[in-house]
């Protein structure tokens, strides 16, 4: 890219051609200027197929042209495979290129944080690490064949309801740590053309007018060099989102806001300095997709055939078995001559979800018609179709008939789901049940028919407390195009289940993380779950759950074995190999997804008991072995600190799990890290910080030694309770406490020595110090009393335990115990008051609501 041609068209356009290219000239394609060789870039929906509109002047979401319909993400996530999201991109851009788009509006990455998310069928997973590897794989294959990818939707966008205007109240650790995190990966591993923004707020500021987020983490820390897009409709304020660095506004309005630009600038209130960057952006963002219009020439035509295979491929290495008592799949030819195929939704499919990414499919295979292609001759389809979607309806003959099909079949396979208007792009569920219809018939069929599989077809997980009726669950999600042909062969084991949840199966609604707090109270949802979202929070308060995050089963066994090593020790440049061996013990090939988890049972730090930090998924042929190798650094067992402001470590021993699924990790290897994190010393850092390092404990031994001389005889500084005190105090605070010995440039003195690698040798007390003289009366103010001599809490505790009456209320408050204790004692030996002991204890000591209760006591004593 010739940065030096784009500078100087940017110089040589005038102020309104630079603010037209600002937003969209149509809906889908931005302005061109032929002159400066800027040419227009189309971009169309696609995180599962491409949604090229043939009409983009109607209302609402018009029909696109025939496309290929691969599952989306709910699905694929399920198949844990990066290569094979890959392949799905790369065969979704050889369509766009046929279409003559040149940028993809997807992939869709934001983290399942409720169930109930309308738009959780185009996200990929509850866990931020697997929907950014899953997400970067998409958008590798996508550029491979020269076509952009828009990642989005940055950031939060984790429900429908008042998703324009809702401001979400997330604290920094669950933003850096879950939120934030797939979209790291995804930049600095992705590289994404572009980035969309999206409708809401976070933290009173809507996510397209924040600084924060477009520029300094997006670009400054995480490198982004592409453009920044509105989500559609989604600009609220033109000017303060140029001030953050959103560069096109989409999709186009005429110019309405760009107008608000130029004026601006022209007033002197906006700098030129940011239009022109974004200028820039978007110029090299032309160039970039008329280079690979250039190197990756368009195909005369869609290879349907080829294309709807791999959409089955996809499907097929997705779909999840959840339950298969009995080993009831796969159908078995020899026995079963008669099988019932009921539901709706065996005949009339659900294999997308609704609204902005829904394709227009050349081909829909439907489960019925390839059930009874593989059946053959040799069984009889009983077909039904059980129930319609509609709830006002009555449906008592058409249950009552299918119920007496199955009755008479030797298998039932029961297709049950959500129906389309039940989920969709625009708002949310209100619970996770499927319809009241569909449960009675579960209910009903398993009853008279043990030999009974339900599959379920749905964008967002549902409950399954009927679980215990049928004797196998298969969880197809939306299947995509191919989707029937895929699940028939599933069943009759032709191929293998090999696909694991991406996202947890709670017991119920109540149990999920953010139950309640979705969605918010009108404009406003609070976080309150914090990091602890998905199986992160299942985990660690020990709930029970229906299915966890990675499970699934095949028709196949697999063994884990531990491969003995030698003590696993990490550092900060260091890494780690941990190796298992994988056994494939039943008759069936098969493929396994081995996740590897790290956490810290001893944890100091509120954090998860464990964390996904890598996975692979590997074929093994039946009866044999292979060898599984991860490789973990000290970037596995990070956290973020929202003191200092970055990742952070806990040296000491940790676990790495290995296993099939987040409740299945039989392999556990201990490491250490050996490594102690070393943070800064602050105004606000407690003197006892000085411990955790060689130089602060001699700089905290010196002013040990100092104290004790100014305080003078008859203060101890080996006693425990003024030491605690003392090392409870903020290093700032010994301003005020010191009377003057200390200042405010004592302290950066000693801020910066102890954070230094300046000699020590010969440091002494009074260098330390900007008073001229050691003054006895140092703490006075801590344990200078009360000058009323009216009892009170800011009496000391030495007049207060003098005191009868006032003992007759302290006692309502403080056990024998207490009173007997080194704390008291020693409170009163040092002549502490009430008030100050309280603020230097420990919080469990006694509260604030105490003092409070105590001191209106005293008052009405002395009055």
């Amino acid at each position: 890219m010739d940065e030096g041609l784009i500078k100087k068209i940017r110089r040589n356009m005038s102020l309104d051609e630079m603010v037209s290219l600002c937003s969209g000239n149509t809906a889908w394609e931005t302005l061109g200027y032929a002159k400066y060789g800027i040419e227009p870039v189309m971009m169309a929906d696609g995180p599962h197929g491409m949604r090229v509109e043939e009409d983009s002047g109607s209302i609402g979401v018009a029909e696109g042209k025939p496309a290929t319909c691969f599952p989306p993400a709910v699905l694929t996530a399920c198949s844990w495979d990066e290569g094979l999201l890959e392949f799905a991109g790369k065969t979704i851009a050889l369509e766009a290129r046929a279409l003559g788009v040149d940028l993809i509006l997807g992939p869709g990455i934001n983290v399942k944080r409720s169930p109930l998310c309308g738009r959780n069928f185009e996200y990929f997973s509850e866990d931020p690490l697997l929907s950014g590897r899953l997400g970067t794989s998409f958008i590798l294959g996508a550029k491979s064949h020269g076509v952009g990818c828009t990642v989005k939707h940055y950031l939060a966008n984790n429900q429908e309801t008042r998703r324009m205007t809702i401001d979400e109240k997330i604290d920094i650790r669950a933003l850096r740590e879950i939120y934030l995190k797939p979209f790291e990966i995804v930049i600095k591993e992705g590289e994404p053309m572009a980035v969309m923004s999206s409708y809401n707020s976070i933290n009173g500021k809507f996510v397209s007018q924040s600084r924060y987020f477009l520029t300094r983490v997006l670009r400054d820390e995480w490198g982004f060099d592409g453009i920044v897009i509105s989500d559609w409709n989604a600009s609220y304020d033109r000017v303060k989102e140029v001030m953050a660095g959103m560069d096109l506004e989409m999709p186009g309005n005429g110019g309405i806001n760009n107008r608000k630009i130029f004026d601006r600038i022209k007033e002197g209130k906006l700098k030129v300095s940011l239009l022109n960057e974004m200028v820039e952006r978007l110029i090299r963002f032309s160039f970039l997709a008329k280079e690979n219009r250039r190197n990756f020439p368009s195909p005369t035509e869609i290879e349907q055939k080829g294309h709807h295979q791999i959409a089955k491929l996809v499907a097929l290495e997705s779909m999840v078995l959840l339950k298969n008592d009995d080993n009831i799949l796969p159908i078995d030819r020899q026995k079963i001559k008669k099988l019932a195929v009921i539901g709706s939704m065996a005949f009339d499919p659900r294999y997308q979800g609704s609204g902005s990414s829904k394709i227009n499919p050349y081909h829909i295979d439907t489960p019925y018609e390839h059930i009874k292609i593989l059946a053959g001759d040799d069984i009889q389809i009983l077909p039904h179709q059980g129930y319609i979607h509609d709830e006002v309806v009555e449906q008592i003959h058409l249950e009552a008939q299918a119920v007496e099909l199955a009755k008479n079949s030797q298998l039932t396979l029961l297709f049950v789901g959500l129906p389309d208007h039940d989920e969709s792009e625009g708002y949310d569920r209100v619970h996770l049940n499927l319809p009241k219809k569909q449960i009675s018939l579960i209910n009903k069929i398993c009853k008279v028919q043990p030999e009974t599989v339900v599959i379920v077809q749905n964008g967002g997980v549902v409950d399954m407390n009927w679980e215990n009726g049928p004797k196998a669950i298969v969880e197809m999600f939306l299947g995509g195009q191919a989707g029937g042909d895929a699940i028939a062969e599933l069943l009759f084991g032709e191929n293998n289940f090999c696909g694991k949840l991406a996202e947890t199966i709670p017991m119920k609604l109540e149990d999920t993380p953010a139950y309640i707090n979705f969605p918010g109270i009108q404009d406003e949802v609070v976080f309150g779950e914090s990091i602890f979202v998905g199986y992160r929070y299942y985990d660690y308060t020990k709930k029970k759950v229906r299915f966890p995050f990675g499970y699934g089963q095949s028709y196949t066994t697999f063994k884990y074995e531990k491969i003995e090593q030698g003590p696993l020790v990490l550092d900060s440049d260091a890494s780690v190999v941990v190796k298992c061996r994988i056994t494939n013990t039943g008759k069936m090939n098969g493929k396994e997804i081995v996740q590897l988890y790290t956490g810290n049972a001893h944890s100091q730090i509120t954090r998860p008991l464990k964390e996904l930090r890598g996975f692979k998924k590997v074929f093994i042929p039946a009866g044999q072995s292979v060898e599984i190798s991860f490789t973990v650094d000290l970037n596995d067992f990070m956290f973020y600190n929202p003191t200092t402001k970055r990742w952070e470590h806990e040296s000491g021993t940790h676990e790495i799990y290995i296993g099939a699924s987040s409740r299945d990790l039989p392999i556990v290897y201990p490491v250490e890290i050996v490594q102690e994190l070393i943070r800064p010393i602050t105004q606000v850092a407690y003197i006892g910080d000085f411990e955790k390092t060689d130089r602060g404990q001699i700089i905290l031994k010196i002013l040990l030694a100092g104290f004790e001389e100014i305080m003078g005889a008859g203060q101890d500084m080996d006693d425990a309770f003024l030491t605690a005190m003392l090392k409870n105090t903020p290093l700032r605070k010994i301003v005020e406490y010191s009377r003057g010995i200390f200042t405010e440039e004592s302290i950066k003195k000693i801020i910066s020595l102890v954070n230094s690698d300046v000699s020590l040798e010969g440091l002494t007390f009074e260098m330390l110090v900007d008073g001229k003289e050691k003054k006895k009366g140092f703490f006075e103010n801590l344990f200078g009393g009360n000058k009323d001599e009216k009892i009170s809490i800011h009496s000391k505790i030495k007049d207060l335990v003098d005191d009868d009456h006032a003992m007759v209320i302290l006692r309502k408050y403080f056990d024998d115990e207490t009173f007997e204790s080194d704390y008291l004692q020693m409170a009163i030996k040092m002549g502490v008051c009430l008030d100050k002991a309280q603020k230097l204890l420990p919080e469990d000591f006694f509260s604030d609501e105490m003092l409070k209760e105590i001191d209106r006591e005293l008052k009405e004593m002395t009055k």
